[in-house]
């Protein structure tokens, strides 16, 4: 093992030009950790909040990002009895509590670590583990979305919600998904029953005649907005509303008195238990993450880029790093974000 990596270190907060590749140490392996060689890793909205500056506090610069690893163990610490050298392991690093994963090595506490999947690629599976987390935080522990209940997920086109309908599917549930018109056909491959064009239909209306006027089980928020405050409108009587998003803008939910419903604010927490959850359904075929992008670890700051201006592209689900080689694949942009270029 050398004592230098490659990592890309967030210099300051600000734009995608705020990171830089720097040669730094490798962190030393405790009793109850392991280190991992770093094949890929994934961008999250997280991760742009954190860069532009939201969360100050919480990161002390300079920082090693980044909420998504796959890859090998190549050390183990003294007390390490649950893998060994040359397993290939998924997770999330410690969310603000520590290094990330834009670095060629991690150093993680094992208790963090689940078996990658085996049928999976490494790309694959570093874009399964923060939004697989989240979204088996979300559905299962939070919402305790069961067979033969009705959910309603805005935002099924992006990193969560095309991992949040194939779980819903799996457990057995209605799917009716949010996505513009260009995605529609997308998330109804991923199991979707019902997709509506959030520009040209009210989904709440759209519920309505969907649900003969019942309502959905479980509203899952990934997009914000006023999302909280018209949520109560599509529930049904006890329903669940679980969110995601930072709550940027006060919210009237005066109307949830009414349906007697429960919100969810989750902010995800880490633990190998949802991951071995995730790989038996990924083994199974029920659940395949989405790959929407890749570029190599020196280009980090345009796949921030991407996600931010995510509806100028036909992106589906993450945009995945590779940390371990040179792959690039970039989408397609769309057709009115050309028309703007061309007009510039």
């Amino acid at each position: 093992m050398t004592d230098q990596m490659k990592a890309v270190v967030l210099t300051r907060f600000g734009g995608a030009d705020a990171f830089e590749l720097q040669d730094v140490p490798v962190p030393p392996v405790g009793p109850r950790q392991v280190r991992v060689r770093v094949h890929a890793t994934a961008v999250n909205p997280l991760d742009f909040q954190i860069r532009r500056g939201d969360y100050p506090d919480h990161v002390p610069l300079p920082a090693i990002t980044g909420h998504d690893i796959s890859g090998v163990i190549e050390e183990i610490g003294s007390h390490v009895t649950e893998f060994r050298v040359g397993d290939e392991v998924y997770y999330t690093p410690q969310i603000f509590g520590g290094p990330g994963s834009y670095a060629e090595q991690h150093v993680a506490d094992v208790d963090l670590v689940g078996r990658k999947p085996a049928n999976i690629s490494h790309l694959e599976a570093a874009s399964l583990t923060l939004v697989g987390g989240t979204v088996w935080e979300a559905l299962v522990t939070r919402a305790q979305l069961t067979v033969g209940e009705t959910i309603l997920i805005h935002g099924g086109a992006g990193g969560v919600g095309s991992i949040a309908i194939q779980v819903a599917k799996a457990i057995g549930a209605r799917v009716i998904t949010t996505a513009r018109a260009a995605d529609l056909d997308f998330v109804r491959s991923l199991g979707a029953d019902v997709a509506l064009d959030y520009a040209a239909t009210d989904d709440v209306d759209a519920v309505a005649d969907i649900t003969q006027g019942q309502g959905v089980n479980v509203v899952l928020d990934t997009i914000g907005g006023d999302a909280l405050t018209r949520s109560p409108l599509a529930l049904a009587d006890y329903g669940r509303v679980v969110t995601i998003v930072d709550i940027a803008q006060p919210q009237n939910l005066i109307e949830a008195w009414g349906v007697n419903a429960a919100y969810h604010f989750v902010f995800t927490r880490q633990n190998r238990g949802k991951l071995d959850a995730l790989t038996a359904l990924v083994e199974r075929g029920l659940v395949k993450p989405v790959v929407g992008a890749i570029l190599p670890l020196d280009r980090v700051g345009e796949a921030h880029e991407l996600l931010e201006n995510r509806r100028s592209y036909v992106l589906h689900g993450k945009v995945a790093i590779d940390v371990a080689g040179t792959t690039v694949s970039l989408p397609a942009r769309t057709a009115h974000s050309e028309e703007e270029g061309s007009a510039a």
